[in-house]
């Protein structure tokens, strides 16, 4: 598993420039967002957690139907469904998935600090965002691994991985932000969000490699 995660990294690290790529898109919806709504920086300040996850949500979704799609056109995935039983399968979807969020999404949260400067917001809210962000971003790279397994078979399934995976990131989004405005809303308290919000991303960490698995084997058949 070890090898397997190191070799995902690396071509993950390799293919196209892919966190490249994301942390570009991240900093283009950041740093649209106040030339749209004005110089109203309280307004920037309220608003900025919600336009960071948003941002770095639409970022994650952007190399997430290439999970397999290397793997199905070298033929390397039907070695993996082939010589893996259920179980072994799930594991490999999980490492892939680990290597996806390591060489793609993890640039997003480090890169957040800085990009939350363009919404004015306080160290308190950064830092809160950025947590929130390292906890419930592999979240989202769980549920995209179930959208990239189902989509795996058709010629151009980029949008299709997005439509159908986005519905069910919306829980993570709302527990993501609520934590993130509790951290500088003295009555609202930070922990409980957060801990859904981690909840979550372990509960995803179960059911997405397992339903990305059944999906793989549903498409060889």
């Amino acid at each position: 598993m070890t090898a397997l995660f190191l070799r995902e990294l690396r071509l993950g690290i390799r293919a196209g420039g892919g966190a490249l790529t994301g942390v570009l898109f991240f900093l283009a919806v950041i740093a649209t967002i106040p030339f749209a709504i004005g110089p109203d920086l309280n307004l920037l300040a309220r608003i900025g957690p919600a336009v960071l996850w948003i941002g770095a949500l639409l970022a994650s979704l952007l190399g997430l139907d290439r999970l397999f799609q290397a793997d199905r056109e070298d033929g390397a995935l039907d070695l993996m469904i082939l010589a893996a039983d259920r179980h072994m399968l799930a594991l490999t979807v999980f490492v892939k998935c680990i290597a996806h969020w390591t060489a793609n999404v993890l640039p997003l949260v480090i890169a957040t600090p800085l990009l939350g400067l363009f919404m004015n917001i306080e160290p308190a809210g950064l830092g809160a965002s950025t947590l929130t962000l390292l906890f419930g971003t592999p979240a989202i790279t769980f549920i995209g691994a179930v959208g990239a397994a189902v989509s795996v078979a058709l010629p151009r399934g980029g949008l299709m991985v997005s439509v159908l995976i986005l519905p069910l990131t919306i829980p993570v989004l709302i527990f993501g932000v609520l934590a993130s405005y509790a951290a500088v809303a003295d009555p609202d308290p930070f922990l409980p969000p957060f801990l859904i919000l981690c909840a979550l991303s372990a509960g995803f960490a179960v059911i997405g490699p397992v339903a990305a698995a059944l999906a793989l084997r549903w498409s060889a058949d």
